[in-house]
């Protein structure tokens, strides 16, 4: 992105608002706003699913970083990159920064991670009054950006005690490994492939240096699946023969890490990412295990583990069409209290849960003054990567989208439901933020300058005196 050139420069002028298309177990909206939101419905039938999307086609993975920074220069980066956009080089930083003392100078390589580890990692790659963007070209970078500007890591206070480990290619895996980044573990997630460490995240375990506690069972990392152990670290690993198998042993790791059982259980369909992916925002946030089913079995291994929650009230994420009403009524048998969120599409399925209350469970995002997290619907693993967000910061719901260039209807509706707004002191009111997560290949800068504009505060009641 050419530096000094305006938000807007490549966006729309804008139109006026689609009819509203209403999302599904919605509580009702809060929020002040000029135009009215709808309300949204308390029933509707059962849709079929869309077929699968085509996976995008992927960047290639940026080189190594080539050196350290600067205690106080590196704080500076992040802070101005999260305003600006931008980040410095690590010849600039090195330069500016004070040479530190002969006997410290180990030391405060160790505490400083690299300066340009958030431009080269992806975070962020392009900034707005109320966006914030992880724009790396695959996941493997868009983890550490996250992880990154989650456990910035400039000094040991920001680092994460342990750090989890999952596969490229099992995504599943990484949704139900989300449940780590909760407290009292927090351990963020980044991404190994072909029995290999690649670059980003060797330069992301650098900078956070996790060196495990009494929290994480001693383990510095956690390695999920078929995740390559990095050397040097001590690893605790969760496995499985299957992705239902992965969730269930993750599940068990979870229980003997967090001291106790969950308030609730998440069963996301094994063979839809795309309904799935919301979940893993919600394990991050709330430390619910994420299990998984197929279209019209349950697999053993979820079985088992719903025998061992026995009682605990299970939530069925997505449509019929993707875990059909049979599991449904087979999960009830078992002897746990069920119900299902739900939308016609990936786009409302994940404004459903969003919206969705039931006494201590969902997120009940119906009101202005949230974070969000938006990502693409045929993205599942920068999406799972990216739960850390929901769990600290502005914590908030992810949503995603279907198409680069196009806000989706349903998205577009949500979002100015829960715009925030004000009538005389805008110091005094509440704010949104949204981080985009992917390049823009992903979702374009024209979408990003439109959810901008939603989450924008505005004025209620009249024009600017």
């Amino acid at each position: 992105m050419p530096g000094k050139r305006p938000i807007n420069a490549d966006a729309p002028a804008a139109s006026p608002a689609p009819k509203p298309v209403e999302p599904a177990k919605a509580g009702d909206a809060k929020s002040p706003r000029a135009a009215k939101a709808p309300s949204p419905p308390t029933a509707r039938p059962e849709p079929v699913a869309p077929a699968q999307p085509k996976p995008r086609r992927r960047g290639k993975v940026p080189a190594a970083l080539k050196g350290i920074a600067g205690l106080v220069l590196v704080a500076i980066v992040f802070l101005v990159a999260a305003v600006l956009g931008g980040g410095g080089s690590s010849e600039k930083s090195s330069e500016q920064a004070p040479a530190p003392p002969a006997s410290e100078s180990v030391r405060e390589e160790k505490e400083t991670p690299a300066a340009a580890a958030a431009e080269e990692l992806g975070y962020p790659s392009f900034a707005t009054n109320n966006t914030t963007r992880v724009g790396g070209s695959d996941p493997a970078t868009n983890a550490a950006g996250v992880a990154l500007a989650v456990f910035p890591s400039v000094t040991s206070a920001q680092r994460p005690l342990a750090v989890t480990l999952v596969d490229e290619g099992e995504w599943q895996a990484a949704i139900a490994a989300a449940v780590l980044m909760a407290a009292p573990v927090r351990a963020p997630l980044l991404v190994t492939g072909h029995g290999d460490v690649p670059d980003p995240t060797s330069q992301a375990l650098e900078a956070l240096d996790p060196q495990g506690s009494a929290d994480t069972g001693g383990a510095q990392a956690f390695v999920i699946g078929a995740a390559a152990a990095p050397d040097g670290l001590k690893a605790t690993r969760a496995q499985g023969s299957s992705p239902a198998g992965v969730a269930a042993s993750l599940a068990a790791l979870r229980d003997k890490l967090f001291g106790g059982p969950p308030q609730h259980v998440v069963i996301a369909p094994e063979d839809k990412p795309e309904f799935a992916i919301p979940a893993a925002a919600w394990a991050a946030r709330s430390g619910d295990p994420v299990f998984f089913s197929g279209a019209g079995r349950l697999p053993a291994p979820t079985v088992k583990a719903l025998k061992r929650h026995a009682k605990l009230p299970v939530y069925v994420l997505g449509p019929s069409a993707a875990i059909s009403s049979g599991v449904v009524r087979e999960i009830a048998k078992l002897g746990n209290p069920v119900q299902r969120v739900s939308g016609e599409d990936p786009v409302e399925n994940s404004i459903a849960l969003a919206r969705y209350d039931s006494g201590d469970f969902g997120w009940n995002v119906n009101d202005p003054g949230h974070g969000f997290v938006v990502a693409r619907s045929d993205a599942p693993l920068d999406a799972a990567v990216a739960a850390p967000l929901s769990a600290s910061g502005t914590w908030g719901p992810l949503l995603v989208t279907d198409d680069a260039g196009t806000l989706p209807t349903a998205l577009r509706e949500y979002l100015l439901d829960v715009k925030p707004g004000y009538t005389t002191d805008p110091t005094r009111a509440f704010y949104n933020h949204v981080w985009v997560i992917g390049d823009q290949e992903a979702i374009d800068v024209r979408q990003q300058a439109e959810i901008d504009q939603l989450a924008e505060l505005a004025r209620i009641g009249g024009a600017e005196p």
